[in-house]
């Protein structure tokens, strides 16, 4: 599989003429926009996507053998470059086409909202190399900008630690067309690195897995486990200093609104770049808790977030972020040649292991839990057990032929229905099969 990765790197130091050419490109887009859906009837019957390039440059763009185009762009947009140019279209072709799926869908069933015609929006240029994109030295590169009222080289210096970093760590890989972005009130270009991958794949009978529960209160807790049910390693991770630091900055962000602060960005940018450490931290021990049990495979639980946050709770499933975590995963496993799973979440921290039934949450300690049968227990450690297994018992059951798949749901009933699926299952399910 092909890995894209990107890396920024910041422009010694900002000038003007990079927001006007920004506005510039900005602007072309939305001239091509405007064009591409007077044409659609005709450009839609266009197949190949570089045909339907080609298309709308010869209806927008003047040629010795094409004098007369429909739509002037060249004398709106004179001197623009080609490469930009044709950036410009196939973004332009893009948001017009999901622009005319989406009016298709709402036309047939006219729920919500009707789709608003595509804009532009905060887009930025691709700079293609020998075009608009040349590097003349390890900290230095030049690029095509509108400057002095005309489109022509600008000499920009690059951070010796932004430049160190590439050479040191993506020289393996293929390096794609940089994009001008402003983050703030700081320039950047932003390189793609391209990169192929083998995924490891293993018979299910030998590979190792680390079922993954996400928690508010525990950031994560993790198992590792294998085919028979067997658990060889339990990881708990709790960044209780950083929560605290969250909190902190969530409370000043409470007072300050309490004496009328409307917007608090400064505040806002604090508890942000908190939560977002949370998150990166808890990615990586999750990957150096795979690494240290072999595992093959991480499981996670697919979250459903969607929807209006009820509860006491809601602020801080707000700011839980969940899917950032199971995302950055994703691509440190795929670097690694591993992947990542995700099983329906229903049930997974109210039934409990060892199938005895729902369990109940102790109201001093919401971490901890009580089975039917009377055992205390730790509710994520019992959900992360349940995750685990739940992979398994799916990977099984869609190994088998259908006949013998009905006959394992008759002998083990549990199995035959995901949201009751548990460890004690997948004991029994192996049980049945070995027998």
């Amino acid at each position: 599989m092909n890995l894209m990765s990107t890396y920024k790197v910041k422009i010694g130091h900002a000038h003007g003429a990079f927001y006007r050419t920004v506005d510039i490109y900005r602007a072309s887009t939305e001239f091509f926009i405007n064009a591409v859906i007077r044409e659609w009837d005709y450009i839609s019957s266009v197949t190949s996507s570089l045909d339907r390039v080609r298309t709308v440059e010869k209806l927008t763009h003047r040629t010795a053998s094409n004098p007369v185009p429909k739509y002037e762009f060249d004398k709106n947009f004179p001197k623009f470059p080609s490469y930009m140019r044709r950036a410009s279209i196939m973004e332009a072709l893009g948001k017009v086409s999901s622009y005319k799926s989406n009016y298709a869908n709402w036309q047939s069933t006219h729920k919500g909202r009707e789709p608003g015609c595509p804009i532009p929006g905060k887009i930025y240029p691709a700079m293609y190399r020998d075009n608009c994109f040349v590097r003349t030295g390890t900290l230095t590169a030049k690029l095509k900008v509108f400057i002095n009222n005309t489109w022509d080289w600008l000499n920009v210096s690059l951070r010796k630690s932004d430049a160190d970093y590439i050479q040191r760590h993506c020289k393996t890989r293929k390096e794609c067309v940089p994009t001008l972005r402003r983050r703030g009130k700081n320039w950047y270009l932003d390189f793609a690195f391209e990169e192929e991958v083998k995924i490891r794949e293993k018979k299910l009978s030998q590979q190792i897995i680390l079922g993954v529960d996400l928690g508010i209160n525990n950031d994560c807790v993790c198992s590792a486990m294998k085919s028979d049910g067997t658990v060889i390693g339990r990881k708990f991770l709790d960044l209780s200093r950083e929560k605290d630091c969250l909190t902190h900055a969530v409370n000043r962000i409470k007072k300050a609104q309490q004496h009328g602060a409307i917007k608090t960005p400064r505040l806002w940018a604090r508890a942000k770049g908190i939560n977002t450490n949370i998150a990166n931290l808890t990615a990586q021990f999750i990957v150096d808790t795979a690494i240290l049990f072999r595992a093959d495979v991480v499981v996670f639980e697919h979250l459903g977030l969607d929807g209006k946050k009820r509860g006491k709770k809601k602020q801080k499933l707000h700011l839980w972020k969940s899917r950032a975590v199971q995302s950055i995963v994703a691509c440190k496993m795929h670097r690694i040649g591993k992947r990542i799973s995700r099983i329906c979440a229903w049930g997974t921290s109210k039934l409990a292991y060892d199938g005895s039934g729902e369990v109940e949450r102790d109201e001093k300690n919401y971490s901890m839990c009580v089975f039917p049968s009377g055992k205390k227990y730790h509710c994520d450690l019992s959900a992360s057990y349940n995750i685990g297994a739940r992979y398994f018992i799916r990977e099984i059951l869609k190994s088998l032929p259908v006949t013998s798949r009905l006959g394992m749901e008759a002998k083990v009933p549990s199995c035959a229905k995901r949201t009751t699926c548990t460890l004690s299952t997948l004991i029994s399910l192996n049980a049945e099969l070995a027998s």
